[in-house]
């Protein structure tokens, strides 16, 4: 069977010649992939950033920004100012990929693609600094710390970048993604969920297993929440898009033969609006209460919100013009109908500035490995059969084809912006 491809953008403008420096970046995101940092842990990637950058030569970079964060500045004449994101943090997963370069660090894995947003924004900012009779204007470069926890953009607004660095008249970011090398995807208005985690802690009464009658187990307790908790998204499930209440985690006890005096439950809430998601953490909170009462808890269960997200939001102007710029260069983009459940941090940014700002995935997958099938799937706007999603212990951008379509993406869209206008080039005549 001939598995069809997707057309390579041409190597035009601000991506010319970067093919030629590919095999550098590719090298830079295994090594990034062999070390993966946790949120505000990520001094190591912080270093090779800064490093990358003064070898380009012409960025001002600053580091420590937000903790452990990178900002890179390259001027050049007058123009707009545009930010580039990519976050640098890694997750606490155990890789199960098998690659000659998987991490060496026990328990911790780029498991989401945040090392081939750094090594292709470094790509980017190579071919900016090389390509000065491309583009005019102002990049910056944001190496974003603690996307994972939905902290890391704060820490970085809190510590002054929009006063420190060129306040940005657009934001532009990249998320990598099971798809194939060539595809993009995004939307205009809503584009990512709100997302809140939600540690419950149930407090019983713990007793020898032989004497369950002298006890209130928090174990029977826990289970009976999370059944109940399912009815509360499945309530909602009409609208669209769904929100979702997920338990990840159930933390209790550690014998068999010991009833514990506590549990712990660790939820996931996503949402894409304000009204829903307070409907749903104040139905959480009373279904919680209202078991724990029933089952003669002790005490009352402690409840606690934590690593929020808000929804991140494409401003209309601006997904249409990087959907036209992406198009034009071979690109093949597609409009989502409805917004992806997963959650970024990236939207804070144009929030504090009062800026448009647009997010967007694009696949880093090899597009040989799609066939004729899981080309079909996709068309249908359906993930093929066997996926492998971000956060899996077995996702594994392809280092040859992600780190190219991430760089070339990044460059297309900011050049949406930072073309040279036909004024710029030449003296008016009277």
């Amino acid at each position: 069977m001939t598995r069809p491809q997707l057309p390579a953008p041409p190597e035009t403008g601000l991506n010319t010649d970067l093919a030629t420096h590919l095999p550098h970046w590719e090298e830079i995101y295994r090594d990034l992939h062999a070390h993966p940092e946790l949120a505000f842990e990520e001094h190591r990637t912080a270093a090779v950033v800064a490093s990358e950058l003064a070898r380009i030569g012409g960025w001002d970079v600053t580091r420590q920004v937000g903790g452990s964060g990178v900002m890179g500045v390259l001027r050049h004449g007058e123009g707009p100012v545009v930010w580039l994101r990519a976050d640098m943090d890694a997750l606490p997963v155990r890789e199960e990929t098998g690659l000659s370069y998987a991490s060496v660090e026990a328990g911790l894995m780029h498991a989401c693609g945040h090392d081939v947003h750094v090594a292709a924004l470094l790509g980017a900012c190579r071919q900016l600094a090389a390509r000065p009779d491309a583009w005019r204007g102002t990049v910056v470069a944001v190496f974003q710390p603690a996307e994972e926890v939905g902290r890391g953009a704060q820490a970085m607004l809190d510590d002054g970048i929009l006063d420190r660095f060129p306040r940005p008249e657009v934001v532009l970011g990249q998320h990598v993604g099971p798809l194939p090398a060539g595809l993009v995807i995004t939307r205009p208005g809503a584009i990512m969920a709100a997302a809140d985690s939600v540690r419950v802690t149930l407090y019983g009464a713990g007793a020898h297993a032989s004497a369950p009658h002298l006890a209130v187990d928090p174990l029977v307790m826990a289970a009976a929440v999370v059944m109940r908790l399912q009815t509360l998204s499945a309530r909602l499930a009409p609208l669209t898009p769904s929100p979702l209440l997920t338990v990840g985690a159930l933390h209790s006890g550690t014998v068999p033969n010991v009833i514990p005096h506590t549990a712990e439950l660790l939820c996931s809430l996503r949402t894409f609006d304000e009204r829903t998601r307070e409907d749903l953490l104040t139905g959480l909170r009373r279904v919680v209460r209202a078991e724990a009462t029933a089952q003669g808890a002790l005490q009352e269960p402690e409840i606690l919100t934590y690593d929020s997200f808000p929804v991140t939001v494409n401003d209309a102007d601006a997904t249409e013009r990087l959907l036209a710029a992406l198009t034009a260069g071979g690109v093949r983009c597609e409009v989502l109908p409805v917004p992806l459940s997963a959650s970024e941090d990236f939207g804070r940014f144009a929030v504090a500035a009062g800026c448009p700002s647009v997010m967007y995935h694009f696949g880093g997958a090899d597009p040989a490995d799609f066939d004729a099938d899981a080309i079909a799937a996709l068309e249908r706007g359906e993930l093929p059969s066997g996926t492998v999603m971000n956060h899996s212990p077995h996702y594994a951008p392809s280092d040859r084809h992600a780190v190219a379509a991430g760089a070339r993406h990044l460059l297309t869209a900011a050049g949406a912006w930072l073309h040279r206008h036909e004024s710029a080039e030449a003296p008016r005549t009277a």
